[in-house]
């Protein structure tokens, strides 16, 4: 598939969820495999409480099927409309309230602190990240045609469940019999 406008409005709907989570989506995760699961249509979960116009928006832009995908006027149209409804719905000292409980529940789900987010990338960034350093485009070939993934499949892929072993100081975890060291 040829770069388009459509694979932005797609960036742009991973750029809300990492937004929305505090942290990148697939983070750790760069491989063939990764990209067959994104091919198949699974996604990053949505993170509990993330306002609904804001979900649906970014659902729809990332939507397998590119032609679904809203152009960047109408991208910027409902995102400005979202914020509007927002601040007029809500006093201000409302939304500081939201935002503070949000990032709270961000650093208690996630263990994420979100004035911390931003300097910790970028100190373990410099600090030689392997994802940092070995970043690269991926060339694979003969990929099924993009599809949107069931909500049952969906649930199925972020509910994967580990089996752990403690050998030798090292974490083996076992996932469809694929054996994964952790340390």
């Amino acid at each position: 598939m040829k770069y388009s406008f459509a694979s932005d409005i797609y960036s742009i709907g991973m750029l809300m969820w990492e937004i929305s989570s505090g942290q990148p989506p697939f983070i750790n995760k760069h491989d063939y495999d990764l990209a067959i699961k994104i091919i198949n249509g699974m996604r990053p979960k949505i993170i509990p409480g993330t306002p609904l116009e804001y979900k649906e928006l970014m659902e729809q832009c990332w939507d397998a099927d590119a032609t679904k995908r809203p152009d960047i006027y109408t991208f910027s149209d409902k995102i400005t409309e979202i914020y509007k409804s927002y601040c007029q719905n809500e006093n201000y000292e409302q939304i500081i309230n939201i935002t503070n409980t949000y990032n709270s529940l961000l650093n208690t789900n996630f263990n994420v602190n979100s004035s911390s987010t931003i300097n910790s990338f970028f100190e373990n960034s410099s600090k030689g990240s392997s994802n940092w350093n070995n970043s690269r485009v991926y060339s694979f070939e003969n990929f099924p045609e993009p599809r949107n993934a069931t909500k049952e499949e969906q649930d199925a892929y972020h509910s994967i469940q580990f089996d752990f072993d403690l050998q030798d100081g090292m974490i083996i975890a076992e996932e469809k019999s694929n054996k994964r060291s952790y340390f």
